[in-house]
């Protein structure tokens, strides 16, 4: 059997794990993971050694150590150098249609895009951004209700079926076909603050948002009286009235019985389901946005409310440390306290002792 090291980082790796490991030996999981981390116990349970330093650096001497017959790269957030890959075959599993798609949160982009579907694209990893030669590829359909969440539970499936047999087909026989470097196209890094919507946009824009960022990622969020609110779950209402009058972000209706917040939108009306404040449990939206008075989002007028509150507050600080100050009764110093020498008016009392050194390793 094939001695092969897994660096498995994301939601992908449980599969990528069970895959290898009903065909191959798996001598390594290279993986950063929590004390109660389902794959680092699957894998421990294996007897598959952890190793818990993901930087590029570890994972060199990993390789260097290791020497296995492949690396599998399922989920790793970072680009591998050409010292690296010379050290070993490596394999990559990419969930994308490959040559589309390279680089990252591909799933998260496909579902914001509203893009028809994605891909599993198994390749091989060469020092240029996910270009190596694709040795399996396998599309999905993605449905109206998709969440980021259910696409990787389909895309997870399809690697469990297919990673170890396509890894050893690669090592027996080699194969596989080359990308079209012309029709590449690449994805970007997201961050959390990458979430905030913007009430503006289409409706079907804002949904897609929202099922693109649930977890295990940060969420889509929105600010209510200035703080930050994380969206769920939401859908767009079914033959809303058409609103000639339109605030994008302002809530039309509350159902305190149901639960639901309905809340305009460039096009169309957004139905809020599940919301969440920071540092609090998820909970129906009507529990926390109770008027349709309440405009959700950052706007200016907002931001100036809050400027004048701080500067009010900071005022008031202001005039009770002077306050305080003009009751304190005024200190008459000791004659002794009062003495000064040349050194720039100072008291004696006020100055530290100071020693020259002869010593310049000392000097700070």
């Amino acid at each position: 059997m094939s001695r092969v090291l897994l660096i498995g980082q994301g939601p992908t790796a449980g599969t990528a794990l069970r895959s290898l490991l009903a065909r191959h030996t798996v001598v390594g999981l290279v993986r950063n993971a929590t004390p109660d981390d389902p794959v680092a116990e699957y894998a421990a349970v294996a007897g598959v050694p952890l190793f818990a330093d993901t930087a590029m650096g570890a994972v060199d001497a990993v390789v260097s150590d290791l020497r296995p017959d492949v690396v599998v790269v399922s989920s790793y957030d970072r680009v591998l150098g050409p010292a690296v890959v010379a050290k070993s075959t490596f394999i990559n599993v990419h969930y994308a249609p490959l040559p589309h798609y390279r680089g990252r949160a591909t799933v998260n982009w496909a579902l914001i895009n509203n893009e028809p579907g994605t891909a599993i694209t198994i390749h091989e990893l060469v020092p240029q951004l996910d270009a190596g030669r694709i040795l399996f590829q396998q599309s999905i359909a993605i449905a109206p209700d998709d969440s980021v969440a259910t696409l990787y539970e389909r895309l997870n499936a399809v690697q469990l079926d297919v990673l170890g047999d396509t890894v050893q087909r690669f090592l027996t026989s080699g194969g596989g076909r080359q990308q079209d470097q012309a029709r590449a196209t690449y994805a970007c890094t997201r961050l959390p603050e990458d979430g905030e919507i913007d009430w503006s946009l289409p409706t079907e824009r804002i949904g897609a948002l929202i099922r693109a960022l649930v977890p295990p990622y940060p969420g889509a969020f929105t600010h209510l009286h200035g703080e930050r609110l994380a969206i769920w779950k939401a859908v767009a209402v079914a033959d809303a009235p058409a609103y000639v009058g339109r605030i994008p972000g302002r809530v039309v209706s509350v159902s305190a019985r149901e639960g639901w917040v309905d809340v305009l939108t460039g096009d169309g009306v957004l139905r809020l389901l599940d919301v969440q404040r920071d540092g609090e449990a998820a909970v129906a939206p009507a529990t926390v946005i109770r008027s349709v008075k309440t405009t959700l989002g950052l706007r200016s007028a907002d931001l100036l409310d809050r400027i004048r509150t701080l500067e009010a507050r900071l005022a008031e600080l202001t005039d009770s440390i002077a306050a305080m100050r003009a009751d304190q009764p005024a200190e008459t110093p000791n004659n002794d306290e009062r003495t000064t020498d040349s050194h720039h008016g100072w008291r004696r009392a006020d100055r530290l002792p100071y020693r020259r050194s002869t010593d310049r390793r000392r000097a700070v």
